[in-house]
């Protein structure tokens, strides 16, 4: 709640809104889009310093950008970015950063759609895109299975492979040169096993090798 306070204030409309929020991200149906990512993507803005146009909007942006989570990829940011937009008036936010907050927030749907020279975007995005680099890739990846757990395994695998494969065919997968540095090795290897991993867990696999 303190980087919450620092952002906003401490009014009872803003204290309001940062406990609907920390609720929102505590959610028990929750397994990676949760109270640990948000501090995660704040720590990780953090490492991307001078980078932002406006460090208060990008850091307004990750305690939005997942904050509505029901497994609905699209669906789920653009509820978020209207929460946005409905809850920061209420804080005292301005409307030219509430307006930016909303379109960061949506950014995060596909982070393939970033333009060239959207730094506030580039440092959101990459910071959402942290866990990619970092050694606890394992538990994330087995914590989005969980998340998806109505969804059967062989439709998973395909759609999970389809993300990756286009996350690995990107030029670059991180937009600050900054975040290259920390992150883009690592999560191109964590990427590319767990893509194997998946494609070994296809049915039928060993009779067809």
């Amino acid at each position: 709640m303190a980087d919450w306070v620092a952002l906003v204030g401490d009014t009872p409309a803003s204290l309001a809104v940062g406990a609907e929020l920390i609720a929102r991200w505590a959610e028990p149906h929750r397994r990676y889009h949760d109270l640990d990512h948000l501090a995660a993507v704040l720590d990780a803005i953090d490492r991307l310093p001078a980078e932002a146009g406006d460090a208060a909007a990008v850091r307004l942006a990750a305690w939005f950008h997942d904050a509505v989570y029901d497994g609905r990829p699209g669906w789920d940011e653009e509820r978020s970015a209207q929460l946005a937009q409905s809850r920061l008036p209420r804080c005292g936010v301005p409307a030219a950063r509430v307006a930016e907050v909303a379109r960061l927030v949506r950014l995060t749907a596909a982070h393939d759609t970033l333009t060239g020279g959207d730094a506030n975007g580039a440092v959101l995005c990459d910071a959402d895109l942290a866990v990619l680099g970092g050694r606890g890739y394992a538990a994330y990846a087995a914590a989005i299975r969980q998340e998806y757990a109505h969804v059967p395994d062989d439709l998973f695998r395909k759609g999970r492979s389809e993300v990756l494969r286009r996350l690995l065919a990107t030029e670059r997968l991180y937009r600050t040169a900054r975040a290259r540095d920390l992150w883009e090795d690592r999560a191109r290897a964590n990427m590319a096993a767990e893509l194997a991993a998946l494609a070994a867990a296809q049915p039928g696999r060993d009779q067809a090798s």
